[in-house]
């Protein structure tokens, strides 16, 4: 399929969590033709103030809704003729899955059929999945994943967004909805939700409280930064071809305890911190992508190394620590408190 052209208004799910509001932020700052409708529910890891630097503008508009309510759908598409969907709205912590999966299955399985539903009802131009390399499983010590590479979820997380991955492909195919997969490694940045690697550990250690690692820390991951993220999917969003899957990848990959330690360096702060606990299971090995489809269809590359990536991490989050202390007492105080002031419970990756 040739570029899409004459975007003029995208719908933007989950666009108050980490990465969809970033990726509003991208657009609202490159692309001056674009209005940009975010659509979301605002659920425990979901923050208006993420939006502030772009509240006001006069191409923005926020809608509360779930995505997996037909009525809140249908309401947001009601209005508005949508050239693109993309849809980055989900439940995506791993250790809240293996808890309760149920949250997960309605809004990253259900809810992804109602979008589509409403996507394919509207004719829009182009449907963006938003997934993970999780839905791959595991990798051995060698070897990456690749578009083709089998889906092997290991997890409910992971299973709810393989099953989520199946529904779009499916559309694609029987209902011709021109739909892509965008699959990614493990984002960091700013803004980023505190129960997650990277900012549940820096928020610990700037307080001199414990971090939890699973095992002994030798999980291994790969890292984005949000940024070269939300480049790779305007890419897939502009210039996939429909019902392709596109991989992400930082090409940053190193082992959880290292990467802790790196953090810990770089804060000024003792490995004494750092607390080994019980893994959780089905814990995944490894993940690494190969993003070579995308390189060399469009020429995209990470453009952030993770010295840069992580030093700018660092430096927001201790420039910030109101933020840190405003998202842990909003409304899901109860669940931050009952899972991660436990020492008992590990950094999640």
């Amino acid at each position: 399929m040739s570029e899409l052209s004459n975007i003029r208004k995208i719908l933007v799910t989950g666009g108050c969590g980490f990465i969809g509001s970033n990726f509003v932020r991208f657009l609202i700052e490159t692309e001056p033709e674009i209005q940009v409708v975010n659509f979301d529910l605002l659920t425990y890891a979901g923050n208006l103030a993420n939006n502030a630097d772009v509240e006001g503008h006069p191409r923005y508009t926020f809608v509360r809704g779930d995505i997996a309510n037909p009525e809140d759908v249908a309401g947001v598409f009601g209005p508005h003729k949508f050239d693109v969907v993309i849809n980055f709205a989900a439940e995506t912590h791993v250790d809240r899955s293996i808890e309760d999966s149920a949250p997960f299955v309605r809004t990253n399985v259900m809810g992804t059929q109602c979008l589509l539903d409403a996507a394919r009802q509207a004719g829009v131009g182009r449907y963006v999945q938003i997934s993970t390399d999780e839905v791959y499983g595991s990798l051995g010590p060698d070897g990456m994943f690749r578009e083709d590479t089998p889906l092997n979820p290991t997890n409910p997380y992971s299973a709810s967004k393989a099953g989520a991955d199946l529904l779009v492909l499916s559309h694609a195919k029987t209902h011709g909805l021109p739909a892509v997969i965008t699959r990614c490694s493990n984002n960091y940045g700013p803004k980023q939700f505190p129960e997650k690697f990277i900012p549940l550990m820096l928020a610990n250690a700037m307080e001199d409280k414990a971090i939890p690692v699973y095992g002994e820390g030798l999980n291994r991951r790969e890292w984005i930064y949000v940024d070269d993220h939300s480049r790779g999917v305007w890419e897939a969003a502009r210039r996939g071809e429909n019902g392709e899957v596109y991989n992400i990848g930082g090409g940053s990959e190193m082992t959880n305890i290292d990467l802790v330690r790196l953090v810990l360096k770089q804060l000024g702060k003792p490995e004494s911190l750092i607390r080994f606990v019980k893994d959780r299971p089905a814990h995944d090995l490894r993940y690494a992508i190969d993003c070579s489809k995308m390189e060399k269809a469009w020429g995209w590359q990470a453009e952030t190394d993770f010295p840069s990536g992580i030093g700018q991490t660092i430096a927001w989050y201790q420039s910030n620590p109101d933020w840190i202390r405003d998202v842990r007492d909003a409304t899901y105080r109860t669940y931050y408190d009952r899972h991660y002031t436990n020492r008992d419970q590990a950094v999640s990756s």
